[in-house]
């Protein structure tokens, strides 16, 4: 379940894993579709398991199996859609409409506009522990706290 505050968005999940430094966090990501009753008929439904790392504050003691809330702030995750999708999607239009006024081929512009994304990505992967830092989640336990194990 996502809750959403002004400037705080909040998931409830599961430690699946307790390492030295950091604790990893198996949340439910479901689209809204996924609660609707009909979702069995419709076949639009989506549901998947992630799992967050969130660096361990030393004075926390986590177990496997214990429900948590993970909280980032909300103008993290809108800087993520943009280096996610927004930025990309950017570079993709105006490498396609660039490609095709010069050459006037249409394949030629769909597969460099297409290729220009790997480079952007590889940046981005290259980068991750730049990201890391900048993207921190936060983790408080959850006030029905339940254990289950794993």
């Amino acid at each position: 379940m996502i809750v959403m505050t002004e400037d705080i968005i909040t998931h409830r999940g599961v430690i699946s894993a307790v390492e030295r430094d950091s604790v990893f966090v198996s949340i439910i990501a479901q689209s809204a579709c996924a609660a609707c009753h009909a979702k069995g008929y419709c076949g639009v439904s989506d549901m998947q398991e992630k799992i967050v790392e969130v660096p361990l504050a030393e004075t926390h003691e986590h177990k496997n199996g214990e429900f948590v809330v993970v909280t980032m702030k909300r103008s993290m995750g809108l800087s993520a859609v943009l280096y996610g999708y927004f930025i990309p999607f950017l570079v993709l239009l105006a490498t396609l409409l660039t490609v095709y006024e010069v050459t006037g081929n249409e394949a030629l512009a769909g597969l460099v506009s297409l290729g220009i994304l790997v480079p952007y990505y590889t940046g981005l992967y290259l980068l991750r522990d730049r990201f890391t830092k900048k993207f921190r989640f936060e983790i408080e336990k959850d006030k029905s706290d339940t254990h289950i194990n794993f």
